[in-house]
Parts: structure tokens; sequence; C-alpha cells
């Protein structure tokens, strides 16, 4: 069913004038070079006047509401809140709400395309908060890429806010300045590009295991992509137990005996590889349980076909996947890629509105690695009993999907300590 367009683009022109715009196919849905003869593009349409707007919670009709919404009765709120800061979070919107954070230099797989080209992402973003966790965002996209600049701007907007996502910031940037964030505010701050990712794809994992009645410590995993994603799936594997995992970048296996590593690698380094592996992204597949692609590029079938049997390829690169699943099912029990057209899906919306929600819910002070080992544990758990190979992971659509991480994240913070209610 095609979306209905509910917020049209208000135009300067009107009546006759607006008209002619029209027969011109300036309201038509093309793209930016349409004319009386382009055809009708539907991504534009959806898109034209933005995909969100603000709307009140409360009633203005009359006098009597607007001396209750605003001022003299405001006044009595922002004197108590003075008085009591605490109780901000009780009579505003801020524990409701999330900003959604960019810089614009890492957007999809288009790169560092600036901030403006970056919002109809981050609109998407924040309407996906609203759809899936029935959390309010708010798009903010920065005209800097410098760290400094973005942890003090940061820093500076969230008293207005009750979590900070950053999105499609680069790496490895976006490692140093959610770490900044997180010691400075205490609030939750939430890259979703690096732990939204980390958090699915262990819920898949987990589940693909099951399927193939092998536990997760009996698995030795191959990441390629060293980036955001790929850092904090190694991270978030090794947290939940699997048996070993190694990470590989453009030069092959992130190992100490590297002298080329950057300080995040040299970490990544410093917790993985328990094999000692050494050499290319193929060297390192032979024998290998488990395929987790992140990276792009195209992995060759013989590297494919030298994985252990029964092997688990998760090849997530979009719009083309590291390994095609033609030839993934050959060789693999289950496969999962970052596509909406073939089964087993590892979409971020699975995660971060749950997270957020659950959070949220509580106060969290932060997001604990316990809240997203619990979020990919409840997610594995709504398609426990339903598993098949094209089913490891349930669909966003899944109306039982965000209510189960949000309970799940909701109760691991006050089991970590750093729920304020």
């Amino acid at each position: 069913m095609a979306a209905e367009i509910v917020n049209p683009r208000s135009d300067s022109t009107t009546g006759l004038d607006a008209d002619v715009a029209a027969d011109a196919g300036a309201e038509s849905g093309a793209g930016p070079d349409s004319g009386p003869d382009a055809p009708f593009d539907p991504a534009f349409a959806l898109h034209r006047g933005g995909k969100m707007a603000i709307r009140a919670t409360v009633p203005v009709r009359d006098a009597d509401d607007l001396s209750l919404a605003y001022t003299p009765g405001v006044a009595k709120v922002c004197s108590a809140i003075a008085e009591q800061p605490e109780l901000v979070h009780d009579y505003t919107w801020k524990s409701q709400v999330v900003a959604v954070v960019t810089d614009g230099t890492a957007v999809l797989g288009l790169g560092d395309i600036g901030p403006e080209a970056s919002l109809p992402v981050m609109e998407g973003k924040a309407i996906l908060f609203k759809q899936f966790g029935g959390v309010d965002a708010v798009p903010i996209a920065l005209a800097t890429t410098d760290a400094d600049e973005i942890v003090e701007t940061v820093v500076r907007l969230a008293p207005s806010f009750g979590g900070i996502n950053l999105e499609d910031i680069s790496a490895p940037r976006c490692f140093e300045i959610e770490r900044r964030l997180q010691e400075r505010l205490d609030i939750p701050v939430f890259h979703d590009d690096q732990h939204g990712t980390a958090v699915v794809t262990l819920a898949a994992l987990r589940n693909a295991a099951r399927l193939t009645e092998r536990p997760l410590g009996a698995l030795r995993a191959v990441i390629s992509g060293a980036g955001a994603a790929g850092v904090a799936i190694a991270r978030i594997l090794i947290e939940a137990g699997i048996g070993d995992v190694a990470v590989c970048d453009r030069k092959g296996v992130v190992s100490a005996d590297r002298d080329d590593l950057t300080d995040i690698k040299r970490e990544v380094a410093g917790f993985t590889n328990k094999a000692g592996l050494t050499g290319s992204l193929e060297d390192a597949l032979a024998g290998a349980d488990v395929f987790i692609g992140v990276s792009g590029g195209t992995v060759p079938e013989a590297a494919v076909a030298s994985m252990a049997k029964n092997s688990l390829i998760f090849a997530m690169a979009n719009p083309t996947p590291e390994i095609h699943p033609d030839v993934a099912h050959k060789y693999a029990a289950v496969v999962a890629t970052g596509r909406s057209d073939y089964p087993n899906q590892i979409n971020n919306v699975l995660a971060f509105p749950g997270i957020f929600a659950g959070a949220l819910q509580v106060r969290a002070s932060r997001i604990t690695e316990g809240m997203k080992l619990a979020a990919a544990e409840a997610l594995a758990a709504v398609v426990a009993d339903e598993l098949a190979a094209d089913r490891v992971i349930p669909s966003p659509f899944d109306e039982r999907v965000a209510p189960a991480v949000t309970a799940a994240v909701a109760a691991a913070a006050r089991a970590d300590g750093v729920a304020r209610r």
C-alpha cells in the first residue's frame, strides 16, 4: 500500500499560480529535474514537505486554555522545576524525547554528504522511533565535523532531551564522540550504527545457533569490517560468550602483530582473535562457522566454500551483500542480509526504538552492556518457538518486538543500577 502523504508542502503559490505550477510538474512528485513529461517518483512525492511535524498534546481553544498552557500558568511549573530540577521529567516532554544527532559524514551507503543532505534520513529515523517505539525524536544535523564542537554542542542541547541517538557519524570519530558524551551526560547516549546493529546481529546469531543445535561458545566468527558496526558486533559477541571472533579490515585480520593499527583497532586486537589468526579475510574464513559482513566488497566463492559445515552467513552490506544470497545458500545453513527483499533482514529498527523506550521508561542514566545483551535476548525470544532457516529474526512489523525489548531493557537497567525510577 502506498504511504499516505499527511504533511504536503505549503507552497507560496496559490490559486491559478498553483495550478500552473502543478501543470508544469512542480507538484507532480517527480524529481528535482522534473518537467511535464517526467515520470512520477514516489520517493520525492513522499518526502515533499518533510516526513514529520510537531503537534500539541493539549488544547488551546480559548483564553482559559491559553492561560494554562502558557502565561501565567506555565510560570508555576517553571518555578517548581527551578526549585526541584527532577520535576522536569514529569512536567515536560524531556523523558519522552530523543535527539537524533548527525554530522552527515557517514549517511547510509552515501558517505559524507553533509548535514542538509542527511536530513531525510534523520527524519526517517525519528518517525521510526515513534512508529515502532512510541518515542518522540527530533532530527538535529550539525554543521561541523569537529569532535570537540559536536560534543560541546550536544552537551548544551542535552537539557531538552531524555536521550541522545548518534547517527551516521564516521569512524573513528564516532567512538570518541560517544565516549565523551557518555562521560559528561547523565542521560542515555547511544550510537545506533554501532550498538543497534550489534544487538540485532547477536539476536539473529543466537537463534541461528539454536536452529543448528550449537552453543555460541562453540562458534568461531569472522567479521568483515572494522568500522563502527564491526567493532560493536565484536564487543557484544565476546560479551555474549562466543567461542572466538576475528575482525578483518582492508589489510586483513586485525591482529596484535600489525604495526599499522589505529587505537581502536589495537584495542580490538586485544580482546579478539584468540586463535592468533593472521593474513587475509579469505585466510580467516577457512573453517570458520560464522561470517558477518559490514564492509561491502565481495567475498570470493572459494572462501565461502572453505567455511565449516552448516556455516552461518550474515552478509549485511547494502545494497549489495558481500556474499550474494544465491552463493551463500550453497554452503550455509542460515543466511541473513541487510535487505528487506530477502529473509532474515538484520535491521536496526528492531532494536533502537525499544532500547530507548525501555531506557526512558525508567529514566536510565546510561545504556549498559547488560541492557544491550538483554535487548538481544528479548529480540531473539520473540521468534524462538518459530525458528526456521528463513526466520531467525522477527519482522520489524511484528507487534511483539518493541514491547519485549522495552521490558527487557527496563529490567536490565534496574538490575544494573542505572534506573532512576
